[in-house]
């Protein structure tokens, strides 16, 4: 896997960071609304911002005193992609070994 997926799934393995997310998917928002309902201070959750940023997954515009954040759909699709790939391995697979038990459930017992 290459930096910047690992960049991508460590900053969504934080709750407060996949909120957050999930709130930019019904549009950009300003840094204030989406500090509303996490219980910490301003500087913490400028933090798990940051690492969203850096990470590629939003970015943000200011305009006068507000400073509004946006979702970057581009390393999501990328994450989504990388998965997809994996289930349908790992499905592929799953679905070899499960005919294999069956195969050899249904042999003669030598006994």
């Amino acid at each position: 896997m290459d930096n910047n997926l690992n960049d991508i799934f460590s900053a969504l393995a934080d709750p407060t960071r996949r909120a957050v997310i999930e709130r930019l998917t019904t549009g950009p928002a300003p840094v204030s609304e989406l500090h509303l309902g996490h219980d910490m201070a301003m500087p913490s959750f400028l933090k798990h911002l940051g690492k969203l940023e850096s990470a590629g997954l939003i970015h943000t515009a200011k305009a006068g005193r507000v400073r509004t954040v946006h979702l970057e759909a581009a390393p999501i699709a990328r994450a989504v992609d990388w998965l997809t790939h994996h289930r349908t391995l790992w499905e592929g697979r799953l679905d070899r070994l499960s005919a294999l038990a069956e195969h050899l459930e249904k042999e003669p017992k030598d006994g």
